[in-house]
């Protein structure tokens, strides 16, 4: 009788994916044949990278459980039974020639190149966030694509101000090292405007639309903020491209937070009634100003 694949990487049949992979990754670096030269150390090796190839994907794992040793056979039966398409057999994910393995990664296996047997090596990951987000600061998950297939969540915790290209660091989440201490996951935000914010550093900028009698005569108008709305007083004669600045309304920093520009923007209405347009029609006869003139 075969031996039993969990205990082939001397974990629990309960054991989730991070102790199967760290299992595997301690014992493929013992039985390794280009590093163990003892004999039956190949074989070893074979068995082990078998073992790990079957209880990392969580499909063949399930018929492993199911029905043991012999379970590609009978799962092979059990789908034409079913009337279902045959599912992938998984098979052993090293093959051999020679001494040396043709699809052995490296650098996954040994952290960082063949002989390193210390610390696992870090991951990274990129994680875009909006403008919002960035101000607000809260959590996200994360996925991150496993060299064997598949995908780890990890949830993050991402600072009030966080600013682009920050790095966020989650201990234990890289690769495995062979002294238990395991490398990091090194997640950089990537900072997105919206379709309301702008970022530049920790200043923040907002388009401010207003009528054409707000800009003419002045007004105090509200302006949505990340942190809330803020009301802004627009001076009498504000064109479009003209900046208001809010101090402090920007970016959260400690010390000194951004400030937030608002660029105004005098919006036409698209219909008049017939006052309105009689009113603009008054004014056009009464007024001298050409902005072609800058008059």
């Amino acid at each position: 009788m075969a031996e039993d694949l969990y205990s082939v990487l001397g974990v629990s049949r309960s054991a989730d994916q991070k102790e199967i992979r760290r299992a595997y990754r301690e014992k493929a670096r013992k039985f390794h044949p280009d590093v163990n030269k003892t004999p039956g150390a190949e074989d070893t090796f074979k068995r082990i990278s078998e073992a790990h190839d079957v209880l990392s994907d969580p499909e063949t794992r399930s018929q492993y459980d199911r029905f043991g040793e012999n379970f590609r056979q009978y799962a092979a039966a059990d789908a034409a039974r079913s009337s279902e398409q045959p599912r992938r057999s998984g098979g052993t994910r090293y093959t051999w020639s020679g001494g040396g393995a043709q699809s052995v990664n490296w650098e996954d296996l040994f952290g960082g190149g063949f002989g390193g047997f210390g610390r696992g090596a870090d991951h990274t990951a990129e994680l875009e966030i909006t403008v919002e987000e960035a101000y607000r600061g809260g959590r996200r998950t994360v996925q991150v694509a496993s060299p064997y297939g598949g995908a780890q969540e990890y949830t993050i915790d991402i600072p009030a101000g966080a600013v682009d290209g920050q790095r966020l660091r989650i201990a234990g989440a890289g690769g495995a090292g062979a002294d238990g201490q395991d490398g990091d996951l090194l997640v950089t935000l990537r900072v997105k405007d919206s379709k309301r914010y702008r970022l530049s550093g920790a200043d923040i900028e907002t388009d401010l639309p207003i009528s054409p009698w707000e800009a003419a005569l002045g007004a105090d108008v509200s302006v949505p903020t990340p942190g809330g709305p803020v009301t802004v007083h627009v001076p009498p004669g504000s064109s479009t491209g003209r900046r208001l600045r809010l101090r402090g309304q920007g970016m959260p920093r400690r010390g000194q937070p951004g400030d937030l520009y608002a660029r105004v923007k005098v919006v036409v209405p698209r219909t008049l009634s017939k006052k309105e347009k009689e009113l603009f029609e008054q004014l056009r006869d009464v007024s001298s100003f050409d902005p072609r003139r800058g008059s």
